[in-house]
């Protein structure tokens, strides 16, 4: 009769398992691919999600900023107009 715990069993099993994944060649493909995919990565300049946020959000601002300045510019050449309207010219 076995007298061993039914959870320390399953708990060894696992663990058996995990090692042998460790040690066979499929940890050595994963190793390689993450290598492999890690220096692909390098070479396309990409940007990490907190810094694609960042220049989301200075650009929205911007946006709101231009958005501003023109309506200021539209109203300034509105005035000027009826400035040079009103006024003879010479």
């Amino acid at each position: 009769m076995n007298t061993t715990n039914p959870m320390q069993w399953m708990e060894d099993i696992q663990k058996n398992i995990s090692d042998l994944i460790a040690r066979s060649p499929a940890a050595d493909v994963e190793r390689n691919v993450r290598a492999m995919m890690t220096q692909g990565f390098a070479k396309l300049d990409l940007v990490t999600r907190e810094e694609f946020d960042v220049q989301a959000d200075l650009l929205a601002r911007t946006l709101t900023r231009v958005d501003q300045l023109n309506a200021q510019v539209t109203a300034l050449e509105a005035r000027l107009a009826a400035l040079e309207g009103g006024a003879p010219k010479v």
